[in-house]
């Protein structure tokens, strides 16, 4: 019987191969094998969270005030300070869930009108900056020549369009090989 149980015991802690490991994108963010136009995630999700923790702010705040004794072991001033605690970071979360207006095509145009020459090959990447987490995108633009003969990164606001930051250069990558 203990030989039963050491095999089993060595095979539970024998070493992962790569291919016995498994991760996966969610389905709304797997874009893998989808035709047709694809629409990036709203940042405004972030405001669910917002309205959870108020809620559960609103029953702390409810608890504390409706307290049953006038010295309540577990209804104390912790349950109050969570509550506002809570009511701060719904705020944050509300204020960080920007609605994303600009879709990667609006911002690739914004970022061709910018950069000055015709684009070849680009390529869009959601990112967030600042303490509100502004939804940015970066296009990062290759010219149109084989091989491209200039290569230029633009930070577009998801929000309202407007070009944040933008730079072009030579392109220094060797196309020889």
């Amino acid at each position: 019987m203990s030989d039963m149980n050491d095999a089993t015991e060595s095979a539970s802690t024998a070493p992962l191969n790569d291919a016995d490991i498994r991760d996966s994108l969610p389905e709304d963010l797997n874009a893998a094998g989808y035709v047709g136009p694809y629409l990036f995630p709203n940042n405004n999700r972030r405001r669910v969270p917002a309205y959870l923790y108020w809620a559960i702010s609103a029953i702390c705040i409810f608890i504390w005030v409706f307290r049953s004794g006038s010295d309540p072991v577990l209804m104390n001033q912790g349950v109050l300070i969570a509550a506002i605690l809570l009511a701060l970071f719904g705020l944050y979360s509300f204020v960080a869930g920007w609605n994303l207006k600009v879709d990667e095509s609006d911002a690739l145009v914004a970022a061709t009108k910018q950069v000055g020459f015709p684009v070849g090959h680009a390529s869009a990447q959601m990112g967030w900056r600042g303490l509100l987490s502004r939804p940015t995108w970066r296009i990062l633009l290759y010219s149109a020549e084989d091989p491209p003969e200039k290569r230029g990164l633009v930070l577009v606001d998801g929000v309202d369009g407007s070009i944040v930051e933008w730079f072009v250069e030579d392109n220094p990558e060797d196309w020889a090989e």
